[in-house]
């Protein structure tokens, strides 16, 4: 259902993107995990459509999003990372001119809103003013604009940083009861992140894919068991696979 050909993205002489490649499948929640500045974010605009690459392509739903970028945006909900809010705007004020946006009308458009409300846990918040939110209610907001349009291909950008402890249970326990039929891509710097929601891990550093698989298969990989050391590292310095083998 997502399928990432050769991706890159030059900055004048600085390559924040280095060529990557990777495919996921319904019923996947892939674990994007890298430091800060690792090329995470950047590769995410460019899969979403919203910054041109350099070079390569991405194929949402068979439609590739350099070619036919509406057919295959509408395929996809994109949670960025400090998504933009509307703060004069109540939770539903803000929901309903999002689907009045993606061309929802009348009954319809009610079903839409009244879903995303309930898988966003919502409900308590919908009539209040998104200024007078906390943290967590905010981030869930924009979980709900994302998945209004009950998108096959759902891709969040770091969608708990600076959550509480509850906050983040709530927000994970949402991306569990909506893996079954989506592609989701999680893209984080904390490796808690990913044994709590992620079926597969792919590690970014400096622009490049240094590793995919299971976190079982990455940890099974190295003979020393080293790969929580991997992990670690790469969370919290930045480090390449490589320069922590070395």
């Amino acid at each position: 259902m997502l399928t990432v050909s050769n991706l890159t993205k030059r900055f004048g002489p600085i390559q924040a993107v280095k060529g990557i490649s990777f495919s996921v499948e319904k019923g996947e929640v892939l674990g994007y995990l890298g430091p800060n500045g690792a090329g995470k974010s950047t590769s995410m605009r460019m899969i979403t459509g919203f910054l041109p690459p350099t070079s390569g392509t991405a194929v949402v739903c068979g439609h590739d999003i350099a070619e036919d970028a509406v057919a295959a945006k509408r395929c996809i909900g994109y949670l960025p990372e400090n998504a933009p809010l509307y703060n004069n705007m109540t939770v539903i004020e803000f929901l309903n001119f999002i689907a009045k946006i993606r061309g929802y009308r009348g009954a319809e458009l009610k079903k839409r809103v009244d879903s995303a409300i309930a898988k966003s846990r919502l409900e308590s918040v919908s009539d209040q003013s998104i200024e007078t939110l906390s943290k967590g209610y905010r981030q869930r907001t924009c979980f709900a604009q994302a998945i209004l349009h009950d998108p096959q291909v759902l891709i969040m950008d770091e969608p708990t940083d600076g959550l509480d402890p509850n906050q983040k249970f709530v927000v994970r326990q949402m991306i569990k009861e909506m893996a079954a039929d989506k592609v989701i891509i999680v893209s984080t710097h904390i490796l808690e992140e990913v044994d709590a929601v992620c079926t597969r891990a792919m590690i970014i550093a400096d622009g490049r894919i240094v590793a995919n698989g299971t976190p079982d298969e990455l940890r099974a990989q190295d003979p020393q068991k080293r790969m929580d050391v991997v992990f670690r590292n790469l969370t919290l310095t930045g480090e390449s696979q490589e320069d922590v083998n070395e």
